[in-house]
């Protein structure tokens, strides 16, 4: 310890480098590139990730959508091609039968899967929008982002049946003059007249959806279109802590039990699993972190044993001083410890520049995606544990490296160092 505060051993270890610079600059760039691929790696992997979290913030991350189609199967009875009736009822039949199920929604849609899209008009505004008959609880499972001043359908909307919408960011562009307040003002879907409760923001989450979507209660969309108990598909979340895949499972199990449908019938019951690719582009992130570690620690091993071998060669170069060391009373210890400290010294240098350098770069990747939405990148970062942890390993992989040369030099006799020339 009393070396690591002592001014001639600095100046020696200064002076050991500086005798050596280009050949020293050459081994702490190994290093020094080990830890700047580490972190340009790492980081742009946690940006990769943070840019998925951002997309999608607004749904949840275990969630799916269930549908039917026709039978390709015959079985108990009908033919092959039978359409399956998704009933409304079959909701609570779901949520009490897979205990995994958090939320579940039916839905009912005109103009989004087929056919023709619901006429809205205001005054001498007109366009062609898809409707979608939604149930407050929704807004659990996929987070509207409604503009201030606005809401989205609720409990109340539900039960009464009410003639109110939800209409996208195109849709008041289309109907309202640019510096109309939408909110209270009244809109005609297929000639039935609706108040506008909010203004939904569009977000990319779903399998489906636009900018142009009109949102009404599920109770007033079955009676505007007379759809009874039907519904065209469910939206499901489960539990974070379930696995989505078995509950995809289980909710085609049940509905074709329901509906009897052939077991193995793959085509008459369809689903989208948002939770699973969800779940596969957070491995997929997590892989890229994971290689970045295993590419960044081989590198940094790599330019930390060139180190060792530099200190070798100035260990044999400086066989005569070091002889003279020891004549002088200089202890193994005190050897050992001056090139052990020389050693950790370049690797920290290394270190720090490498992650510095990294830092630079991950700032400039951020500025440059910092407007971006079209690609999932945002605020690439590496934790500070992570980089701290890093150093650390750095210093242990210097200490080990350096006690090859330290023990060569600490091996030297005094007399047989002295006769050399």
């Amino acid at each position: 310890m009393r070396l690591l505060f002592d001014k001639n051993t600095w100046q020696e270890i200064f002076g050991s480098i500086g005798k050596n610079k280009t050949r020293t600059i050459i081994t702490v760039i190994g290093v020094l590139w080990g830890i700047f691929i580490y972190i340009a790696l790492a980081g742009a992997a946690k940006g990769l990730d943070n840019g998925f979290e951002r997309n999608f913030e607004t749904v949840a991350k275990n969630s799916l959508w269930a549908w039917t189609n026709r039978t390709s199967i015959p079985y108990g009875g009908y033919k092959i091609g039978r359409a399956v009736p998704l009933k409304v009822g079959d909701a609570e039949t779901l949520r009490n039968r897979i205990p995994d199920i958090q939320y579940i929604a039916p839905i009912n849609t005109k103009g989004v899967f087929g056919g023709a899209a619901a006429q809205g008009i205001r005054g001498l505004k007109s366009g062609s929008y898809p409707v979608y008959g939604y149930y407050p609880e929704i807004a659990k499972m996929a987070t509207q982002k409604i503009y201030k001043g606005g809401r989205f359908i609720n409990e109340e909307d539900m039960e009464g049946a009410r003639k109110v919408c939800v209409i996208g960011e195109r849709v008041q562009q289309e109907l309202f003059e640019k510096d109309e307040e939408p909110v209270g003002s009244y809109v005609r879907i297929d000639n039935v007249y609706f108040q506008v409760i909010g203004v939904h923001k569009f977000s990319q989450t779903t399998p489906f959806g636009s900018d142009g979507d009109i949102f009404i209660p599920f109770n007033t969309f079955k009676k505007l279109y007379n759809t009874g108990d039907s519904a065209q598909f469910f939206t499901i979340a489960a539990y974070d802590d379930a696995d989505v895949v078995q509950v995809e499972q289980d909710v085609k199990r049940v509905l074709k039990s329901i509906h009897r449908v052939h077991p193995d019938d793959e085509r008459a019951i369809g689903s989208f699993n948002l939770g699973q690719i969800f779940g596969r582009i957070m491995g997929f992130a997590q892989g890229i972190t994971f290689l970045s570690l295993i590419v960044g620690l081989a590198t940094i091993l790599a330019g930390v044993i060139g180190i060792g071998n530099i200190l070798l060669i100035s260990v044999k170069e400086r066989t005569k001083e070091l002889g003279i060391r020891r004549a002088l009373g200089a202890t193994p210890g005190e050897v050992r410890t001056l090139i052990i400290l020389e050693s950790v010294f370049l690797t920290m240098i290394a270190g720090v520049i490498g992650i510095v350098l990294g830092a630079g770069v991950l700032s400039i990747i951020n500025r440059l995606t910092a407007d971006t939405t079209d690609f999932p990148y945002t605020n690439p970062t590496v934790p500070i544990p992570l980089v701290v942890g890093a150093l650390l390993v750095m210093v242990v992989l210097g200490t080990l490296i350096g006690m090859i040369p330290a023990q060569r030099a600490v091996s030297i006799k005094p007399i047989d160092a002295l006769r050399e020339e």
